[in-house]
């Protein structure tokens, strides 16, 4: 192809693939794509993309042939092994300054190595998080670009023209930070979104197995609850499910096995908490209640050997809904103000200068996660851009405590009716151990100084100097290594 076409393109034809292509063409952006099957593009563009301003490549050497320069060159190919395939392919057919893209869900320390990577080679590296699905990549997703800054002016143009905006008309995609920074806000963000569907799925079995509420009940719940505090899409796409029947008029929802599965983001953001530190219990918890689901026939077996001893349930049901939908948006904050915890941590780590007011705002629509409650976060910032804890800030400490009571009324009736609430009882817990001044640590450092001379502080000396005492008597004067992993 002698003169370049397209202002962007596009490898890997699949769903977000096709979706994403249509959403570019659409807002005036001529666009290449190619798939390692050819059939595929030809298939694309003899379907969804005839008659519009695309070129359909069969060759890489082609579509970098046909792409205005600097050359940008989004990749949409399953994480891991085959975005390194992919960018090896690529780099003998560029020229310094043209921009590859990842935009699959890479793991940040990959996107970290492959940013360095390629600008050793004299082009620019984005790894961009995109949410929202099919639906999303179509008609506007959240997008969370970092890695090369040099790249940004670039695509910016583009990036903002197809993204979602928020109600307010702003655009949900700016940029992060240097290397991995936009593939870790989006893991953060997928950690969060295994939280809130956990939160969801407790309280959905409460109102089920223990309020007793049917399907056609529950819609007519989460469709009230979407018009106030907890508007949001989850919550909307819950509504929308309970009233689905299949052609047998049975209700879809009664006739899915309940065995999650899970591609791995969630546990990735559970393991960056645990390598900075951070107690990202809930969206721990939302992790283990998606393995514990996996193992359906074990559980099944359990079910008929293991007899709890539990309540039903005897209260007022309308009470009971009204404490659920309090517990539920008490929870959900613990489960942002963790995760902005992580990202505050990882920030330090990595060297990223997070605006967390920004992330917010980008998570304000187009994202699985986008929720009227984002908004609140973004004027939380707006408010302290160096607050710790979005349970410190004023609006959301009052929200909590307000809540406190309908929160703990409903762990208790769960608990008394046998119904597990992982991620809500561990979002009551992460709320009252932060709140409490003085925890049980110290009866935890004892032990560790008496069976491995570890040694602790003392309230009453200078914080960092450390104390070891002879528990036994048989003990010597002789400690260990005093380091926090």
């Amino acid at each position: 192809m002698s003169t370049p076409v397209s202002d962007i393109g596009l490898i890997g034809l699949a769903v977000m693939g096709e979706n994403l292509a249509l959403n570019i063409e659409s807002k005036g952006f001529p666009i290449s794509v190619y798939n390692r099957t050819a059939a595929k593009v030809d298939a694309f563009i003899n379907g969804r993309a005839k008659g519009k301003k695309f070129v359909g490549a069969t060759d890489l050497k082609e579509f970098v042939a046909s792409l205005k320069r600097p050359r940008k060159i989004i990749m949409l190919v399953k994480a891991g092994s085959a975005v390194d395939e992919l960018i090896e392919q690529l780099i003998p057919l560029l020229e310094p300054g043209d921009i590859l893209i990842d935009g699959g869900n890479s793991h940040y320390p990959d996107t970290i190595r492959r940013t360095k990577y390629v600008e050793s080679k004299g082009l620019l590296f984005v790894g961009s998080g995109v949410s929202g699905g099919e639906e999303g990549a179509l008609k506007g997703p959240s997008m969370m670009p970092g890695g090369s800054e040099a790249a940004w002016p670039h695509i910016k143009p583009i990036f903002q023209a197809i993204c979602a905006r928020t109600p307010a008309g702003e655009p949900c995609c700016e940029w992060i930070g240097s290397d991995g920074a936009g593939h870790f806000v989006k893991m953060v963000h997928n950690g969060i979104e295994y939280g809130d569907m956990q939160l969801i799925c407790e309280v959905y079995d409460l109102l089920k197995r223990g309020a007793g509420l049917s399907n056609s009940e529950m819609h007519d719940v989460f469709t009230e609850w979407n018009k106030g505090e907890l508007d949001s899409y989850l919550i909307e796409i819950t509504r929308d499910i309970l009233a689905v029947k299949d052609e047998g008029g049975g209700e879809v929802i009664d006739l899915i096995l309940d065995a999650a599965g899970q591609k791995g983001t969630g546990k990735w953001t559970v393991i960056s908490a645990l390598d900075d530190g951070m107690p990202l219990t809930l969206i721990g918890e939302s992790v283990f209640a998606r393995c514990l689901s996996a193992m359906k026939s074990e559980r099944v077996e359990a079910s008929k050997q293991i007899k709890p001893v539990v309540e039903t349930f005897k209260g007022d049901r309308k009470a009971f809904i009204d404490d659920l939908r309090q517990a539920l948006y008490a929870s959900k904050l613990v489960s942002y103000a963790q995760g902005y915890q992580l990202m505050r941590a990882a920030a330090k780590t990595n060297n990223w200068n997070l605006n967390n007011g920004g992330i917010a705002l980008v998570w304000r629509g187009g994202c699985i996660i986008r929720s009227a409650f984002l908004g609140d976060i973004k004027k939380a910032f707006d408010r302290d851009a160096n607050l710790v804890n979005l349970l410190l800030d004023p609006f959301f400490r009052e929200a909590v405590e307000t809540r406190q009571a309908a929160w703990r009324r409903a762990v208790v009736q769960a608990v008394q009716l046998g119904i597990p609430v992982p991620c809500l009882s561990a979002a009551l817990a992460y709320f009252d151990g932060y709140r409490t001044e003085r925890l049980p640590a110290n009866v935890l450092q004892a032990q560790r100084d008496y069976f491995g001379a570890h040694t602790y502080e003392r309230i009453d000396k200078p914080r960092g100097e450390f104390f070891h005492t002879n528990w036994t008597g048989r003990g010597g004067s002789t400690t260990s290594q005093t380091y926090t992993v």
